[in-house]
């Protein structure tokens, strides 16, 4: 039977007005149909993994534990740990830290989650860490305590990291047995928590290298905005980095969230990382966060049994290419004292001295180091065109000759670092009277600059008509020509280094130079590379744990960049050859501008 138009219609219009007068999830319907249909199906709906599921053995939660921190003094703070079904005190546990504590936990519904996903072989058995923020307790009935949430999570900086590895960590290891293989650890965060997580993962990946963040704050409130460019400019690290984030989310003074976490998407993929992203249209809250946890920890625990290791060619030839595969510092000598001064001989050997026992020593390749001459408080080296080595100490300069024999060469006070050029003269630094020195090949030495904060740290170009010096105190390389006469002229800040957070410092200490112009200064962030125009185009991290203070080119083709850290001399090949201030001058090729 054929109805009537007229009666269909009329049957429309009861059906209309009955929605009308229906409850509130009609009209919910209503506009569902209203919506795009790419918005239809809703990005925040959790899946099955977000509710218990019968059957699956549940976890418990234990808590709150109250915990006094000394890095960041005077603060308070909660913590809960999350025990798997699994648990077994003799069975070292994986590791989850989410910061935000508690409440974050339960907003990501993650015990249900880890639940669900161990009970399935989705991740391994993990210990679940949910740390608050701390607060400085108010002083008075009537005041406000400190709340130290931005301070420890939106800061730059390995401070936090050092608040979990050091503090918290050996804490919670005291009653669970938590793995210390950092293949075995995950940080997870939301907003500034997000930033938090990653930030650990970064200055630590001995420690964390499985990173979650969602709607993180990759904005300028305490330098987060400065992200980006470092994952591109710094060597990349063994970290897998999941991001989610909406296109409503916050944009206020300090940047757009939605931006920024696209930026920081860009930037992992260009350097290389294992990343995965989630996008939506929600704001700045853990809905769709929450919506996608399951799969998050899915996608950052799988192939748990491999280790995260760096891609040798995902985003190779991308950078400057300087690193190669496989490569990485290897230590090639320990046990001294404070290692400084590291040079290469007409013999092609490298030459150091051991501040703290007087002692410099020379490195014949495969071969353990021998002393080659003894000097008290000797802190430089460097060899001319004479085939002498020359060093520093408090009393002034001396220099050996093969046999090492020594001859003073020129009384002054205090220098350190030294550089001496194929023409027989030279120049060094003076670091506490804030000055620099040029050095006649007669010994004679004249004042031909002062002002720097810290001079420390020289190098010379290839055609030797550029000095660079370094500033341990700023965060610029000046860049002087060098006249006729060995004076100094056209003095500027010229090389541009990155900083740690919170400090105009670079620790810039010993420099070197290849043979392309490429100028490599060690720094407390790592071996910056600055191109002939100064500008930092890679940051090669430091060892593991170590700090860089001074680097030579070595090795029978000059590919071998050593770097002394205190107590030890590394090594590690890289694919640039390195020239030396008493080579014949040669001229470099036109930089790139």
């Amino acid at each position: 039977m054929v109805l009537p138009v007229g009666r269909i219609f009329a049957w429309l219009v009861v059906v209309l007005c009955s929605l009308l007068v229906l409850p509130e999830w009609n009209y919910a319907a209503i506009n569902f149909f209203a919506l795009p249909i790419s918005q239809q199906q809703d990005e925040n709906a959790l899946s099955a993994d977000s509710y218990p599921i019968q059957g699956v053995p549940k976890g418990s939660v234990e808590g709150p534990f109250v915990f006094h921190s000394q890095i960041f003094p005077g603060t308070v703070r909660n913590y809960w740990v999350y025990v798997p079904a699994t648990y077994h005190p003799e069975k070292r546990q994986c590791l989850l830290v989410v910061q935000d504590g508690i409440g974050r936990a339960n907003d990501w519904r993650l015990q249900t989650v880890m639940d669900n996903l161990i009970h399935k072989g989705e991740m391994p058995s993990t210990i679940g860490l949910f740390v608050d923020h701390g607060i400085v307790p108010a002083a008075n009935e009537e005041a406000q305590p400190r709340f130290n949430r931005s301070f420890e999570y939106d800061a730059m900086g390995d401070r936090y990291a050092k608040f979990l590895i050091d503090e918290l960590l050996p804490q919670v290891a005291k009653k669970y047995n938590i793995s210390a293989d950092p293949n075995d650890r995950a940080i997870a965060g939301a907003s500034s928590g997000g930033i938090c997580a990653f930030n650990v993962a970064w200055e630590r990946p001995d420690q964390f290298r499985r990173v979650s963040s969602t709607i993180g704050t990759f904005v300028g409130l305490r330098g987060g905005n400065e992200f980006p460019t470092l994952v591109r400019k710094t060597e990349v690290k063994p970290i897998r980095v999941f991001l989610q984030d909406g296109s409503d989310d916050l944009d206020i003074y300090a940047g757009g969230w939605w931006t920024a976490n696209q930026s920081m998407l860009a930037a992992l993929h260009w350097a290389g990382y294992d990343v995965k992203h989630v996008w939506g249209t929600g704001g700045h809250n853990g809905k769709q966060g929450a919506a996608v946890m399951p799969d998050a920890m899915r996608w950052l625990w799988r192939a748990y049994e491999k280790p995260l290791v760096v891609d040798p060619d995902h985003g190779a030839g991308r950078r400057v290419d300087l690193l190669l595969p496989n490569q990485s510092w290897q230590a090639v000598g320990d046990g001294y004292q404070a290692v400084e001064g590291l040079t290469l001989g007409w013999d092609s050997h490298l030459f150091f001295a051991d501040a703290g026992t007087g002692r410099i020593y020379k490195r014949v390749d495969g071969q353990k180091p021998i002393v080659f001459a003894n000097l008290d408080q000797v802190s430089n080296l460097a060899f001319g065109a004479d085939q002498k080595l020359y060093a520093t100490c408090p009393a002034g300069i001396v220099r050996y000759d093969v046999n090492g024999n020594q001859e003073p060469i020129a009384a002054a006070s205090n220098p350190n670092h030294l550089l001496m050029l194929a023409n027989g003269s030279g120049y060094w630094a003076a670091g506490n009277q804030k000055k620099l020195f040029g050095l006649s090949s007669d010994g004679t030495f004249a004042t031909v600059d002062q002002g720097i904060d810290f001079p420390a740290g020289l190098a010379v170009s290839a055609d030797q008509t550029l000095l660079w010096v370094g500033d341990r105190e700023g965060k610029f390389v000046y860049s002087f020509q060098i006249s006729a006469t060995g004076g100094l002229q056209y003095k500027q800040e010229y090389g541009d280094l990155h900083t740690p957070h919170a400090t105009s410092h670079s620790g810039a200490a010993g420099m070197a130079m290849d043979t392309d112009g490429r100028l490599y200064v060690a720094t407390t962030l790592g071996v910056q590379v600055l191109d002939p125009l100064g500008r930092v185009n890679l940051i090669i991290a430091n060892p593991p744990g170590q700090r860089v203070l001074d680097i030579c080119f070595g090795g029978p083709q000059g590919h071998i960049l050593y770097a002394a850290s205190g107590k030890q001399i590394y090594q590690r090949t890289l694919t640039s050859s390195g020239c030396h201030s008493w080579q014949t001058p040669v001229k470099p090729p036109k930089p790139g501008l």
